[in-house]
């Protein structure tokens, strides 16, 4: 078995910006001239998240929507009342959608759905510079 780890910088604008990061992540994974494993895709921070989704208008807006939902940007968090920056939404958000995600990969090709992607999510409440890192384990 092998490590090879890759750091991905990728702008966002925040607010529960979506972006697409499966060409990125599988450009890392023919990089790291592995055949087969494990790709772990992270975040660092605690205000975006990883997962996957059908990259399309309708379901990113039905995904954005349904966070709203769950954790708005106008309710009363603790968290605001502490640091007083009024993203106390956004790191509920990230605890939900989490900051990690891992897909298996064979033939040097992750194995993904027809209309899966892997996205990044940036819930907070400005625009970011993220890290993104891709650690593949394999052979």
């Amino acid at each position: 078995m092998a490590v090879s780890t890759h750091t991905l910088a990728v702008k966002t604008r925040g607010f529960c910006d979506v972006i697409d990061l499966t060409d990125r992540v599988q450009d890392a994974l023919r990089e790291s001239g592995m055949e087969k494993g494990i790709a772990t895709v992270f975040i660092c921070g605690s205000t975006a998240g990883v997962t996957t989704i059908e990259y399309e208008p309708g379901a990113i807006a039905d995904l954005q929507q349904a966070l709203a939902r769950l954790a708005p940007e106008d309710a009363e968090y603790r968290h605001n009342e502490k640091w007083r920056d009024g993203n106390g939404f956004s790191h509920l958000r990230s605890a939900l959608i989490k900051t990690s995600l891992t897909v298996p990969f064979a033939d040097s090709k992750l194995l993904l759905g027809t209309w899966q992607q892997v996205v990044l999510l940036d819930f907070d409440n400005r625009p970011r510079n993220r890290k993104v890192i891709v650690q593949i384990l394999g052979e």
